[in-house]
């Protein structure tokens, strides 16, 4: 942190410099320094209630995602008896990916009614369609009971589930960053991904379970149905939570005086003006999502087959192997949101982005390589780096977009990045190993990612701590806020004595502090 000078006090010398920026940017529009009603306090206990709800639906989707991954050899044989093992497994992952070919559309329909109606009510809405749609695949009759119709109902529930789910992580981190205050947004909104990776990890330690107490002959018949019944119950608990729940601070005020005018021309072509207007914020957003997805999906969704179909080791071993990533990943990842926090997102992006590139490979190596520990080394480097890109990307990617836009944004740039490159990553990886022979494609895979997170970061804007754009400052406690307005006054006084300092000088007609 830069120390005070005569001329800069010491509480305005250790504003990290884009936090100084902002501050400076809103008093030079508003001409005058902060006051009370210009800063949000959020209370303690609307905060948890909001992250801890926002939370479980991630938790509820990637449970269907853990339990899924883990079964797409059993789902394949399931319904789609007639194909090889390889073909089957294919069949599988081309079901799974078909999900996300309508999270674009989910995204397209449920993020201009967020902005419009509220995300409270959106939110509530994507839960009960997500539960229902995991909920039905757990019912449906199999292939040597219903024929054609068992592979057709299944990928009619995948696409209610994807549909949905366009609509929800958009959704969920939109309404935790909206909560957040600004110096805790990379912690608090860490939680959401802390949500995801529990509940992959919940789904497929039940998987793991079922694999070792139930016969082959079980687990066919009847046991791979269960963990998706499940998703009934957590279901309603998820809508009860989030009915509960008050709109985000920023949506409940609206917009300042400064977004107004945007909201109203938003309000009629909403989705054309979001890409005209905010395609640079746009780009960066998918190439972000890019990053975290593509390293997420073949952690998650296909590393468990690789080990089973291409190392041709046990289901339970790969099972237990990815587990412990997954378990690592929950340990770190909150962690890694407050670090982000401290020393801001683009060195926690850029530096990941860099290792993935260097040490995809070396990874990949050490999985393949006999023995426990190597796989072991090999799978705990990959889940490190997700945790690095995972942990800032609900906190960065809505500080992308001004208050009015950001739910239709964030349903257009996340959900286009995760079907084109996120959802059909083990589907691609599968079919690039099958088609070369080679199997460290999806090493190969994985450092293009990087590659294209690495050039992103350079044009990412640094967001740590920085209000939100169309939104007041956020902060945690009256003292705070107290603190915030005494630190705000001192920077309005450094510009009015040296108008020409700063990159955002204060106007020069210098209208006394209020």
């Amino acid at each position: 942190m830069a120390g005070a000078t005569p001329d800069i006090p010491r509480a305005v010398a250790e504003l990290p410099r884009q936090v100084r920026d902002e501050l400076t940017r809103r008093q030079r529009r508003n001409e005058r320094a902060f006051r009370r009603d210009d800063v949000q306090v959020v209370e303690p206990p609307l905060l948890r209630r909001a992250v801890g709800a926002s939370a479980l639906g991630n938790c509820m989707e990637w449970f269907d995602f853990g339990v899924y991954s883990y079964l797409a050899a059993t789902i394949g044989k399931v319904f789609f008896p007639g194909a090889s093992p390889g073909a089957q497994v294919i069949s599988s992952f081309a079901t799974f990916a078909a999900a996300f070919v309508v999270r674009p559309l989910g995204g397209l329909f449920f993020g201009p009614l967020g902005d419009r109606v509220g995300r409270q009510k959106v939110l509530a809405t994507t839960m009960i369609m997500m539960a229902l749609g995991t909920f039905a695949i757990g019912l449906i009759p199999s292939y040597a009971t219903i024929g054609i119709a068992a592979p057709v109902l299944l990928l009619l529930a995948r696409m209610v589930q994807g549909f949905s789910t366009g609509g929800e992580y958009g959704g969920a981190t939109t309404f935790v960053a909206e909560y957040s205050p600004d110096r805790r947004r990379g912690f608090l909104s860490s939680w959401l991904d802390f949500g995801t990776f529990v509940g992959y990890a919940l789904g497929s330690a039940l998987v793991t379970v079922l694999n070792l107490l139930l016969t082959d002959e079980q687990m066919l018949t009847w046991g791979w149905r269960l963990p998706f019944l499940i998703a009934g119950p957590l279901g309603v608990i998820g809508l009860y939570m989030r009915l509960r729940l008050e709109e985000s601070p920023a949506f409940q005020q609206q917009l300042d005086d400064h977004e107004k005018s945007l909201a109203q021309a938003s309000a009629g072509s909403e989705l054309k003006g979001v890409v005209t207007r905010y395609w640079r914020p746009l780009l960066i957003c998918m190439g972000l999502v890019l990053l975290y997805n593509v390293t997420n999906y073949m952690v998650t969704g296909f590393l468990p087959t690789y080990q089973t179909e291409t190392l041709h080791r046990s289901s339970g071993s790969a099972d237990v192997l990815v587990l412990i990533g997954m378990v690592w990943i929950v340990l770190l990842i909150t962690f890694i949101g407050r670090l982000s926090d401290r020393i801001g997102r683009r060195p926690v992006y850029g530096v990941s982005a860099a290792a993935m590139i260097l040490l995809a490979v070396p990874s990949f190596l050490l999985i393949k390589a006999h023995g426990t520990w190597p796989p072991v080394l090999g799978v705990l480097i990959l889940a490190t780096l997700l945790a690095c890109f995972a942990a800032p990307s609900a906190a960065t990617l809505p500080a992308l977009f001004p208050t009015a836009v950001r739910y239709a944004a964030m349903g257009i740039g996340f959900n286009i990045a995760v079907a084109a490159f996120g959802g059909t990553t083990p589907l691609v990886t599968e079919a690039l190993v099958n088609a070369t022979g080679d199997d460290l494609m999806p090493a190969y895979y994985l450092m293009l990612a990087g590659a294209i997170g690495l050039i992103t970061v350079r044009f990412l804007p640094e967001s740590a701590q920085v209000p939100l754009s169309g939104s007041r400052p956020m902060v945690g406690s009256r003292a705070e806020q107290r603190e915030l307005i005494t630190t705000s006054r001192k920077l309005y006084l450094t510009c009015l004595r040296e108008p020409g300092s700063g990159p955002h000088p204060v106007s020069s007609k210098r209208s006394p502090v209020r």
